[in-house]
């Protein structure tokens, strides 16, 4: 089983910077990718980046897109969500959660099969 614990969220103003982390612990998945989502209260939870064990292909969401950057320290069982510029809308708890294999759609929750309790991110205009 795995375990993930998510850290960095907090008060930014727009335009500011973040970076949230998510540590692993417990059994990983050389085979699956991580992820980040986020949910707003009252909205469905939504895709924001995703990234291959090896870090060779990254995904995006088109609202995060070249804004955000995911990586991950395989030495240390960490995955980072970068964010610059950010957004009002970019409000919402940011989750990490992992695959047990690759899945036919990594944009989708139901994907993975472990997740973080999440840490709240507050953007202010």
């Amino acid at each position: 089983q795995v375990q993930l614990v998510e850290s960095g969220g907090g008060l930014v103003q727009a335009g500011g910077s973040l970076r949230l982390s998510c540590a692993a612990s417990g059994r990983t998945f050389s085979s699956g990718r991580m992820g980040w989502f986020r949910q707003a209260p009252g909205k469905e939870r939504e895709f924001v980046a995703a990234i291959s064990w090896s870090a060779y292909s990254t995904y995006y969401a088109d609202s995060v897109k070249g804004r955000f950057t995911i990586s991950r320290d395989n030495a240390k069982n960490t995955v980072y969500l970068q964010m610059h510029s950010l957004k009002p809308e970019d409000t919402a708890v940011y989750y990490c959660a992992t695959e047990s294999y690759n899945s036919r759609n990594l944009y989708l929750p139901s994907s993975y099969d472990y997740w973080g309790q999440g840490t709240q991110v507050t953007v202010s205009s």
